[in-house]
């Protein structure tokens, strides 16, 4: 079997069942979404395996429930396609799993005091991204259901999958000894000295290059014309 089939050249593709939608109708971007979130934590994972340093139960346990959520998104993915296959269908317990893991990590780390800034380990970082997918997917799967009927439960599912991917972010973190970083609203920039210095070399830089290109006075047509010069 060829992976190119030709059939999707005029911007249509196939749904579960044979029907034909363009490549840009509300279902094909939920369920691309989907994919899409499935491909960012497959990523944060390969973060795991390429050995990174910390605690490795906490980090076996990361990827152990990421893999159970990679599985179960191809199937949402597949139902969001069309498919009415049972077996792919978000189940309570499909939920119940998700608020068992979130409570089970939000134990473990420190208790929330202030918004967190997407940011710490390498890991944590791509689990961030993933949670923002995750995010983006629930959205468009929202703006589907208003066209057309979808299982409550993938709703439940995605929204539940953000939070879960939030507090897997910063379990990540502790992972690794690294805490979060706390959003700072009256946030003050602050510069080294020695990049202030550097700073202020290229503005005056910039002053004196500014200065030379200042243009000359022109001597007066008719001070030329007469033979004098312009002292």
């Amino acid at each position: 079997m060829k992976i190119y089939t030709k059939t999707g050249d005029k911007g249509e593709t196939g749904l579960y069942g044979g029907k034909r939608v363009r490549k840009d109708n509300v279902r094909v971007q939920a369920y691309g979404e989907i994919d899409e979130t499935n491909s960012a934590i497959g990523i944060a994972r390969s973060y795991i395996s390429e050995g990174s340093s910390g605690s490795r139960e906490i980090l076996n346990f990361i990827d152990s429930v990421l893999e159970t959520v990679q599985n179960k998104l191809f199937a949402v993915g597949a139902t969001l396609a069309g498919s009415s296959d049972e077996s792919f269908a978000v189940k309570e317990s499909d939920l119940e799993y998700l608020e068992r893991c979130i409570d089970h990590m939000d134990e473990q780390v420190q208790p929330i005091k202030a918004f967190i800034l997407p940011y710490g380990t390498d890991l944590s970082a791509r689990l961030h991204l993933a949670r923002t997918v995750a995010r983006r997917a629930e959205r468009s799967i929202v703006s589907l259901s208003a066209q057309e009927p979808v299982d409550p439960n993938i709703i439940v599912y995605t929204n539940r999958l953000s939070d879960f991917l939030f507090t897997l972010a910063r379990y990540a973190n502790k992972a690794q000894g690294v805490p979060d970083t706390l959003w700072k609203k009256d946030f003050v920039p602050s510069i080294s000295p020695q990049v202030q210095t550097k700073l202020d070399t290229k503005q005056q830089e910039n002053h004196n290059h500014a200065e030379q290109k200042q243009p000359q006075p022109k001597v007066a047509a008719a001070a030329v014309l007469n033979g004098k010069n312009s002292n």
